[in-house]
């Protein structure tokens, strides 16, 4: 409170004070207020200066002083302003204070009177406490007594400091009111000032406002134009729109109408493809039909065959039925003929089953030597290449085809190629080779028989035809016969055989009883060769034993065919035996495969005949266990017990076994298995017994033993289908899932192994107890062997619990941390009903960090009992507690036990815990933050890693105020061994040398340390704004903003403010200091001045510009990546194109080649880095490119940081060599945040192009762009547009003001120049989302065109009348573009028939000439130039022929040629004149007597001696003179009717030639006067006696005594040639110069007629010229 008092103290309340206090803070405070006003007031100050007196001026030293009398005053107004404002504010923060203080002793003054009230209340419980005599009460309440004086002492005095404190304050709030009552007036007049400055402002503003409604009226009257014109070139757009839709139209119907034509043809092109289609349907539903029917067929032939052998059975039976009943008839033995016939048959079959294997025997020998016949040619002919094969003979074309016949019985794949006459025929051969074979089997007869209908089909067409020749087997192999008879043999033999037997047995009755049953007994009854091996003999002997009633015989018949092999019958028969008695049968068996046999071995009897069985049987696994259910019964939970079960094999084949548990599932899957297996071999025994002999014997003859290579494949899928079937078998034991090891029911050590025939194993299995309650646990016995079921058994056991036991037998402390202490409680129960001591025990590796409390207590029955547990974890836990903890993972597990009086075993419990430090870890320990600004803050990271498993709280804690630790101020939770990365910010307040630490604080009260060193720079430039925002900018747009650089050092005084310094170094000068931003490379950024000095006080505006733009690399990446797919695409269309035009006509190894070739122009494609350095920014691909990356931009986010670096001095003194030395210590640095987005508005026309190049046009001509802007903005945009140079060639057709979102708008510009320049203009497209620039380039050409005419007048001269003559002119073009041109004559011009309904000029003007002069009387034009239009291309030059055709006599022919271009502008204007006669001689030269347009009357001229005022040939009168030739004075001029015209006037025509004389001076004589006349004689093509022209002059002499002079007077012109008479003239002594001197003189001229024309010289003398 004493601070606050001291706050204001009476001291600094002068004003002195109060201006000095100011001035320390002039660099943090500015008054943009009073910086704004300073200048128009020192403008005025200047003004007042101007406009002063002379005499005022003499006193410049007091205007000086009274002007730093003005700049005082305002400062100290300033300083006033703002003591007033401190004044207040001070003022406010007193009364608040005061109010506060107040409240407080208020509020203290209540707690003395309720401490005063609780006193006398404790008073008055004393005295009746002691009335009561209760001692301990009355000390209590003198305690209680003795606290509330000491609060009220301690009340009381904070009272007084409180009422003291309240006095300071109020006192200092009257010195306040009196300063404020004496600063009064200042605040009047400061007040006043302030209004007056309002008002100012308010007139600046009315002003603007004024002047901005006069820009704001100019601005509408401009757009209301730009409306106008806008409406107008919508309506120009509208019809030419409109043209273009009726151009479209019909355009439409045309195509309309060749579309129909092409549907046509393509429907019939289609129709016909369905046609051919369906076709080809119907053919393929036609086969199918016919192979459907085929198949019908071949069933039913095969029915009707099954049908035929049922028959011929059934028929074979009643056939041996008669013979038997014959025989029987006969009194012969049927058996003994059957017998006899069945064993005849069995011997013919073995006799032709072994000639069909000598048969094979011989095929595959010839096979074999044809195959080393055939190497033996293939390694000649590799070793002889050039030999030629001769040709085969006959002997080898026998054996070729032998061969074949072979190898075609033998295998359906030969390995070498075959002819096609010898390929076919072995496969038909074959065929019915097996089918006559069966046949002949089955019936040797049926297929013989004619009269039987064959209804069977070939499979072959033509097989079965006649002209068909199988291969027919030797006669020397038919006729021999086989060994034992033919099959029909044995079957006559069995039958009599059979036959005789019948005959042999009898009946036998004896005492009236018939005897029933087997005649003998055999014992054994079954004769069983057990667990046999091949190649081993065994024997057995039987006995016999005659069970019927009276004598016996017995009689040997045999063993069965599968058995005779194997088994042979030793006996010898007794001869008659009594009932009882018996005999003796040897059995031998020698075996010679591994395979199960069964038969019988057959005895005759007289009674009839019996067997005995017999059976062989291989080794087997005869394997069972003793016992199904092993029962342990009750056993105490700790307790083992053990029962062996043991597996026996009666069987003579070992196999491998193993113990496992089972389930359900494994049951399902191993019967599922089995069931599959048996399945299998069923299917298999199925079809070999259902094969009929058919497919047995084309089985046999496709598998032709002597081919090894057929020998492979066949056996390799017998083997792949074994090893199939035993991988079934063998999934079924070895995938079958084990269970998961039971803990109370086990297996013993041996579990699997190996059990030998005749032998039994014997497996432990151990009961071990753990949980209370019935157990039960299923096993099974699985085998190797499949033939081998699966056993099982089942377990089961009662585990009864012990008397105490605890509920929690894990206790998990979770996560515990060192040197801290831990609690938990252990809960024990019993289930006795007798009370029982329990001790408890903690290992003793342990007991140093661990206790259990209490160690020894008494659990009572039927309850539980509680214990106490605690861990308090020390360092040297991983030493103590050794197998306990695991070092690496951290983890503790102690074991606890509980031990029980009177019990062995013990009651355990384990204590889990996972023990970890509480260490933080800052890295690096140490920070040095180098030098930094006041103006700037320094930011590290530092890593704080938590070395815990257990998440802590931290904080730093005590930071400096310069010190700033994010995030979250430095406090936060760091994860389990997390490491996180705060930012240390240092911003130093002053310049000095700082050196601290920062203390970071656990949750547990432990400190880490960070040591932190610095050094604090003071620069003498700063920066306005040391971070720059910009708003979010579009690509190729510019966001703009300023800045200041600031020299605010004009002291070196360090007492009185900070001056610039770097940490404790020397104070740096005072005087300019220059500055100079650093930008980074390919930065989009321009700051504007980059580099400049700052004069002390004063301060530099510096623009910063942003301009995002892609960068180049991308752009150039783009564009090849375009240029390289269309240059893909280019070369597979061509190829596509080419392959389809030539694919019928190229073969497989050409396409080949094609593709090879194909293959090498891809690969031989030009180097992709050339194209890189040929692409320009300025190509249209970069551009493109551009384009469409901008399109698909995202947007981007950067950030930069431009060090602007300072030096002393100022940068203009500096010589060009020397380089400023800028203090790495003061740099200054200046962040920007530059986001960048996608343009709101692109270009969608031209690839996205913004540069729009209209190329050269003809200067006065237009080109028209219109260009598609399309908004990808999410909201409809303002649009403004920048105003193009008005008086540019560059023009805005059609501006909008709103673009909506998604649409596209089009702009029209136009380029019109003007004159020939290169012409560029930006149009920005204004928006508020960004700016789009469009570049606009254009050339004006001039079209420069140079005629090779000089003086633009071309003559064609004189022509002889209806004939014509040309001339020619060239135009060369100078311009870089292509000129249109067009020739236009004025006489065919559209408003020529209006000029010649007017008057002529020279009747309303002086003008004597006119452009177009007299015209043909046929109407066509006199002149014709060709050719009239057309295109000049730059550089080039075009010649032009002119014709001149007259149909009559003029001297006035004329036109005027225009050269017009673009059918705009008119370059030349050629003047085209022409003469024509209807003789060949002309005369020209001479005055001109008559107008160039010819009259409506033709008048004749009469002799000029007779007539005056005469009209010549333009019908203008002529000037008749006086026919006196010897005064040459004119004479008056006659009427014109005076004399009739005669002849001789009528050929005469007149010259006039004027001579003046110019003298100058009287002293020198002067050159004569000199006039020249032409005669010439006209070319032409008609035929004329004469091929010159003579002229000749008169009265020479008489010209001559006038001072003329004529040379020649006379002469000759040849045809085309012209000759010049020259008249000269110098006065004569007597020649008066006030009268003109007249003479006249005759002209002859004689050419194919004769023409006189009179000259009339005129001669006077002129001073002046």
């Amino acid at each position: 409170m004493e601070d606050d008092v001291s706050l204001f103290p009476e001291e600094e309340m002068d004003d002195g004070l109060i201006l000095d206090n100011y001035c320390e803070d002039t660099g943090r405070l500015k008054e943009p207020e009073f910086e704004i006003e300073a200048v128009p007031q020192e403008a005025e100050s200047d003004a007042a200066l101007e406009c002063c007196c002379p005499e005022e001026e003499q006193n410049t030293d007091a205007e000086k002083t009274k002007m730093k009398t003005a700049d005082r005053d305002r400062t100290q107004a300033l300083h006033l302003r703002r003591d007033l404002n401190r004044l207040d504010m001070v003022r406010e923060e007193k009364d608040l204070f005061i109010q506060k203080t107040r409240g407080e002793l208020r509020a203290c003054r209540q707690r003395i009177e309720l401490v005063t009230r609780q006193q006398a209340v404790v008073a008055a419980e004393i005295a009746q406490q002691k009335e009561a005599n209760n001692i301990a009460a009355v000390g209590r309440l003198q305690a209680t007594r003795s606290r509330l004086c000491t609060e009220l002492e301690k009340e009381r005095d904070l009272e007084s400091n409180i009422t003291s404190t309240l006095k300071e304050n109020e006192n200092a709030m009257w010195h306040i009111e009196i300063l404020e009552g004496q600063m009064d007036a200042a605040r009047k007049a400061l007040r006043e000032e302030e209004a007056a400055e309002g008002r100012c402002l308010q007139a600046q503003a009315a002003e603007r406002l004024c002047k901005e409604k006069a820009a704001f009226r100019k601005a509408e009257r401009n757009r209301l134009l730009r409306i106008r014109k806008s409406m107008h070139v919508q309506k120009e757009h509208g019809l030419r729109h409109q043209k273009l839709v009726e151009d479209a139209q019909k355009n439409h119907k045309i195509a309309v109408k060749f579309l129909k034509a092409s549907l046509g043809r393509i429907r019939e092109q289609e129709q016909k493809e369905e046609m051919e289609s369906r076709k080809h349907l119907k053919r393929r539903m036609d086969a199918v039909l016919a192979l459907k029917n085929n198949i019908t067929a071949n069933r039913e032939t095969l029915r009707k065959f099954q049908a035929w052998g049922q028959a011929r059975a059934e028929l074979a039976e009643q056939k041996a039925q008669v013979e038997k009943e014959a025989i029987l008839a006969q009194g012969g033995d049927a058996f003994k003929q059957l017998f006899h016939q069945h064993r005849r048959q069995e011997l013919e079959a073995q006799k032709r089953a072994f000639e069909e294997e000598q048969k094979q025997r011989r095929l595959e020998i010839v096979s074999r030597l044809w195959k080393e016949e055939a190497e033996e040619n293939k390694r000649k002919k590799q070793l002889l290449p050039a030999q030629t094969a001769n040709r085969l003979t006959l002997r080898d074309k026998t054996w070729c085809y032998v061969a074949d016949f072979c190898e075609g019985l033998a295998t359906t794949a030969p390995l070498y190629p075959l002819d096609t006459e010898y390929s076919v025929h072995p496969k038909a051969s074959q065929l019915v080779e097996a089918i006559s074979s069966e046949s002949m089997q089955s019936d040797p007869g049926a297929l013989t028989n004619p009269e039987e209908e064959t209804l069977a089909v070939p499979e072959i067409s033509g097989l079965w035809k006649e002209d068909y020749k199988p291969y027919q087997v030797p006669k020397e192999d038919v006729d021999r016969k086989p060994v034992g008879g033919t099959k029909m043999d044995k079957d006559i033999l069995a039958h009599t055989m059979e036959r005789l037997r019948s005959g042999v047995v009898h009946k036998q009755v004896v005492s009236g009883r018939e005897f029933k049953g087997c005649p003998f007994n055999s014992k054994p009854e079954l004769i069983h060769f057990k667990d046999f091996d091949i190649g081993k003999v065994y024997k057995k002997k039987i006995t016999l034993i005659n069970t019927t009633y009276t004598t016996n015989y017995c009689q040997l018949v045999g063993v069965e065919e599968h058995l005779r092999d194997f088994i042979r019958i030793d006996f010898n028969p007794p001869g008659p035996m009594s009932a009882g008695m018996s005999c003796e049968v040897l059995v031998t068996f020698k075996p010679m495969i591994n395979k199960d046999l069964e038969g019988n071995v057959s005895f005759l009897a007289q009674t009839g005949g019996f067997s005995v069985p017999l059976k062989c049987s291989t080794k087997k696994c005869s394997l069972s266990l003793d016992k199904n259910l092993i029962d342990f019964g009750s056993y105490v939970v700790g307790e083992t017990a053990s029962r062996v079960i043991t597996l026996t094999n009666i069987g003579g084949l070992g196999t491998w076994y193993k113990f496992q548990p089972t389930s359900e599932s494994c049951e399902q899957a191993t019967s599922l298995n089995t069931s599959s297996v048996f399945i299998y071999e069923d299917k298999n025994l199925y079809d070999k017994v259902i094969m009929p002999s058919v497919s047995e014997n084309l089985f046999e003859a496709n598998e032709s033993p002597p081919m090894e290579t057929g020998k492979t494949e066949s056996k390799e899928p017998e083997e792949g289908c074994h090893a199939e079937s035993e991988g079934v078998t063998m999934t079924t034991i070895m995938e079958m899932p084990q269970g998961e090891d039971e803990a109370e029911i086990q297996l013993g050590e041996v579990t699997e192994g190996e059990i030998g025939p005749f032998s039994s194993i014997k497996v432990p299995i151990i009961f071990t107890p753990i949980i209370p309650g019935e157990v039960q646990t299923k096993f099974k016995v699985v085998f190797k062997n499949p033939q081998c079921p699966t056993l099982y058994f089942r377990v089961i056991g009662i585990a009864i619990d012990v008397p105490v036991w605890v509920p929690k037998p894990n206790v998990d402390l979770k996560i515990c941390m060192y040197d801290r202490l831990y609690q938990d409680s252990v809960l024990v129960h019993t289930r006795s009903k007798a009370a029982l001591r329990l001790r408890f025990e903690v290992c003793k590796e342990l007991r140093a960090h661990m206790e259990l409390l209490p160690e020894t207590g008494y659990i009572q029955a039927l309850s539980s009992y509680s214990v106490q547990l605690k861990f308090l974890p020390r360092h040297s836990l991983s030493e103590d507690a050794g197998k306990y903890f695991d070092k690496e993972s951290r983890v503790l597990e102690a074991p606890m036990t509980i031990w029980v009086a009177d019990q062995i075993r013990p009651v355990e419990f384990i204590v889990h815990a996972i023990v970890t430090t509480s260490d933080l870890e800052i890295s690096p320990s140490e920070v040095d933050f180098g030098y930094c600004t006041i103006y700037e803050a320094i930011k590290t990271s530092v890593t704080l890693h938590n070395h815990a498993l257990l998440p802590q709280e931290f904080g730093f804690v005590g930071l400096p105020k310069f010190v700033d630790i994010q995030p979250n101020d430095g406090f936060g939770t760091i994860l389990p061994l997390e490491s996180l990365h705060l930012d240390v910010i240092f911003q130093p307040t002053k310049a000095k040398e700082y050196s601290f630490e920062l203390v970071c604080k656990s949750e547990i009260n432990r400190e880490f340390k960070l040591s932190c060193r610095a050094v604090g720079v003071h620069p003498p430039l700063e920066l306005s704004h040391y971070q720059i925002k910009f708003a979010a900018t579009a690509l190729y747009d510019t966001s703009v903003t300023t800045l200041y650089v600031i020299n605010s050092h004009l002291s070196m005084n360090s007492l009185t403010h900070s001056v610039p310094r770097i940490g404790s170094q020397d104070v740096a000068p005072v005087g300019p200091t220059s500055f100079e931003f650093l930008l980074p490379l390919d930065s989009p950024i321009t700051i504007s001045p980059s580099v400049g000095t700052v004069l002390p006080g004063k301060r530099c505006l510096v623009q910063v510009a942003f301009q995002p733009v892609l960068p180049e690399e991308l752009v150039r990446q783009e564009a090849l990546q375009v240029l390289s797919k269309e240059a893909e695409a280019k070369p597979s269309c061509k190829d596509t194109v080419t392959q389809k035009r030539d694919l019928r006509r190229q073969s497989i190894p050409s396409m080949r080649l094609q593709n090879r070739e194909r293959q090498f122009q891809v690969s031989t494609s030009p180097n992709p880095e050339l194209q890189k350095q040929e692409l320009k920014a300025s190509s249209e691909e970069f551009q493109a490119a551009q384009a469409a990356l901008a399109r698909a931009f995202k947007g981007k986010f950067d950030k930069f940081v431009v060090p602007c670096v300072v030096a002393s001095g100022d940068i203009k003194d500096r010589k060009e060599t020397e380089t400023m030395s800028f203090s790495p210590q003061n740099t200054l640095y200046l962040e920007l945040w530059c986001p960048t987005v996608a343009p709101s508005i692109v270009v969608t026309s031209d690839k996205g192009k913004t540069v729009f190049n209209f190329g050269d046009v003809a200067v006065g001509h237009r080109s028209i762009k219109k260009i598609s802007i399309q908004n990808i903005s999410p909201e409809d945009l303002a649009v403004e547009f920048s105003v193009l140079n008005p008086n540019g060639p560059f023009v805005l057709l059609n501006p909008f003001n709103k673009l909506p979102m998604g649409e596209t708008q089009v702009l029209g510009l136009s380029f019109s120049p003007r004159e020939s320049i290169l012409a560029q203009e930006t149009l920005d497209i204004i928006t508020k989302r960004g700016t789009l620039t469009l570049t606009l380039l254009g050339t004006g050409v001039a079209s420069v065109i140079v005629c090779s005419i000089e003086g633009d007048i071309l003559n064609m001269g004189y022509v002889i009348a209806r004939e014509s003559v040309s001339s020619t002119f060239k135009l060369q073009n100078h311009s870089s573009l292509p000129i249109k041109f067009s020739m236009r004559l004025d006489s065919l011009s559209c408003t020529r028939r209006e000029d010649r309904q007017q008057l002529p000029r020279f009747l309303v003007s002086d003008q004597r000439t006119n452009v177009v002069g007299t015209q043909n009387h046929n109407g066509q034009s006199v002149f014709s130039v060709v050719p009239v239009e057309g295109v000049i291309d730059p550089g080039r030059a075009q010649d032009f022929t002119v014709t001149f055709s007259p149909d009559h006599e003029s001297l006035y022919f004329s036109d005027r040629l225009q050269v017009v271009l673009f059918d705009k502008r008119i370059s030349h204007q050629i003047l085209l004149k022409g003469a024509a006669r209807e003789h060949m001689m002309f005369v020209e030269g001479g005055d001109p007597l008559d107008v160039p347009v010819e009259s409506l009357t033709v008048i004749p001229a009469f002799d000029l001696e007779h007539r005056e005022g005469e009209p010549h040939e333009g019908g203008q009168p002529a000037l008749l003179l006086c026919p006196c030739p010897c005064t040459l004075h004119p004479c008056t001029p006659l009427p014109s009717q005076a004399h009739p015209p005669s002849s001789e006037a009528e050929k005469l025509k007149s010259i006039l030639v004027t001579l003046e004389y110019l003298q100058l001076d009287t002293n020198t004589p002067a050159p004569p006067a000199t006039r020249e006349l032409q005669v010439g004689c006209i070319r032409t093509s008609q035929l004329s006696p004469k091929k010159s022209v003579e002229f000749s002059l008169d009265s020479v002499s008489a010209l001559q005594h006038k001072g003329f002079t004529v040379e020649p007077s006379r002469g000759f012109v040849e045809r085309g040639q012209t000759k010049t008479i020259s008249i000269s003239w110098m006065p004569t002594a007597d020649f008066d110069p006030d009268r003109p001197l007249m003479v006249s003189a005759l002209l002859l001229l004689r050419g194919d007629v004769k023409e006189t024309y009179k000259v009339l010289l005129v001669a006077q003398v002129v001073t002046s010229p």
